[in-house]
């Protein structure tokens, strides 16, 4: 048992005991985070006269030997070691001896562990953020191919109005693009370092924490050392942002389920991202889809847990903030295991045009333009609404679609009709005299589709 504190115990600790107290088998995620973080910190002891040059060459070399050693698989990660930061300092201490002694100087493992947990969501919120240009260069593609691809949009599950599939799409876009403005933000906000603040009360060594920070890419250090090791609230921020990523993808998911199923048939999935029955030789299952629907709970689950240990914690350090790690690390690569799964998904699919057209010019999803045709005509919109609504039943009657009717079917309900009704119900006609903004005609979403594209650019950069 390699333990960094043994001096003050007189017994050995209990093996349940250890077991339970030790995070080596979860916290090694972050094994180069704390190698990062110790080469900033001896850099910042050497420049501060508090070590040697030579001590510092020698730690600097340890430290590459151990990340050369873990790489090539000649050194293990085991459970010998309490956490990531014994392993580290006594395979240190073994190569180089008393100069790896001096690595700890002025630093606890309260705000080491801090650091590594910092820097290593720093890295996954730039990595989702990157998972998620993706999905929304996808999702563009799609929209600048469908700006005239008519389908039925929809309010509780019932046909409503005629959309394009391009504003649709637009929509998620819209969700994507406010998930990556969260990150950015997140991003902003947990950018600097908590390297320096010791165990809760800074040091007496002269310690250079601008220096420190500025070496790991922090705007600066944590003003409070208190605050710097016992904050967690970058990550429950993360997985805030990632359980509405989740939300997000878990509500497309849904829509992809519906679309494939065969009573829409509005998509059909690739084969690459669909499953077979064991028995039933027909089925072609969105597996991809409903997997991602359902990994949402578990990354829901990773954020109450965070917040109910984090809720009754005193300052400043506490252990019980070692559970911020296990169910976190899981809900980072669940989510971004989903966004990648899905954008290569959506990529692949292809739409059914026609299937999506023939369903919103049979749905009624003309029927408002229908009563916007007669108020235009001098009928007030009550009567308006009335009248069409008489229409749509006599539709269901007949089996037939309103477009189907003939002028005297519809003059003998309301005369204000005339011959030009059909082009004004049509379904081209219904979605592109739409020219508000955020609408859906095919003007209005190529300027949003232009938009889009410029957004997305400065994202990439």
């Amino acid at each position: 048992m390699a333990q960094l504190w043994g001096g003050r115990f007189q017994k050995k600790t209990d093996d349940l005991v250890y077991e339970f107290n030790a995070s080596i088998t979860f916290d090694k995620t972050f094994f180069k985070e704390d190698l990062e973080g110790s080469r900033a910190h001896v850099k910042m002891l050497s420049k501060q006269g508090i070590i040697t040059k030579d001590d510092e060459k020698a730690i600097l070399e340890g430290l590459d030997s151990i990340e050369k050693d873990v790489e090539s698989g000649k050194l293990n990660i085991t459970t010998e070691y309490e956490d990531i930061h014994s392993f580290v300092e006594a395979n240190l201490i073994d190569r180089v001896g008393e100069p790896g002694k001096k690595l700890h100087t002025g630093r606890s493992r309260n705000d080491q562990v801090a650091l590594d947990m910092r820097l290593y969501t720093r890295s996954q919120v730039e990595y989702t953020k990157s998972q998620l240009v993706n999905l929304l260069n996808v999702i563009l593609r799609i929209m600048k191919e469908n700006t005239t691809t008519i389908m039925p949009g929809f309010t509780h599950l019932q046909k409503a109005q005629p959309i394009t599939l391009a504003h649709h799409m637009g929509a998620y876009f819209e969700m994507f693009k406010r998930d990556v403005l969260r990150l950015n933000d997140i991003r902003e906000r947990m950018n600097y370092c908590p390297l320096g603040s010791g165990a809760l009360a800074g040091t007496t060594y002269p310690l250079d924490r601008e220096f420190t920070a500025k070496e790991l890419g922090f705007y600066g250090p944590c003003d409070n050392s208190m605050d710097g090791v016992s904050d967690r609230d970058y990550l429950i921020e993360y997985l805030s942002a990632l359980s509405t990523i989740m939300m997000h993808l878990s509500r497309f998911s849904e829509e992809v389920i519906i679309w494939n199923s065969n009573e829409y048939r509005f998509v059909e999935i690739d084969d690459s991202y669909s499953t077979g029955s064991s028995i039933m030789p027909q089925k072609k299952n969105p597996d991809i889809a409903e997997l991602v629907r359902g990994k949402t709970g578990r990354v829901y689950g990773a954020l109450m847990s965070l917040l109910t240990t984090m809720k009754g914690i005193p300052l400043a350090y506490n252990k019980d903030m070692q559970e911020d790690k296990e169910l976190a690390f899981d809900a980072m690569r669940t989510t971004n295991g989903c966004i990648q799964l899905f954008a290569g998904m959506l990529d692949t699919m292809s739409f059914n045009k026609d299937n999506m057209y023939n369903s919103a010019n049979k749905g009624f999803t003309n029927a408002t333009d229908a009563a916007d045709y007669l108020v235009n005509h001098g009928v007030a919109f009550r009567d308006a609404h009335g009248i069409i609504g008489r229409i749509v039943l006599y539709c269901i009657d007949k089996g037939i679609a309103i477009d189907d009717m003939s002028l005297e079917e519809l003059k003998n309900i309301c005369p204000a009709f005339e011959e030009d009704i059909y082009d004004a119900i049509s379904m081209e006609t219904c979605v592109n005299k739409r020219l508000t903004h955020g609408a859906c005609s095919k003007e209005v979403m190529e300027g949003v589709i232009s938009s889009y594209s410029e957004w997305l650019s400065g994202q990439d950069a």
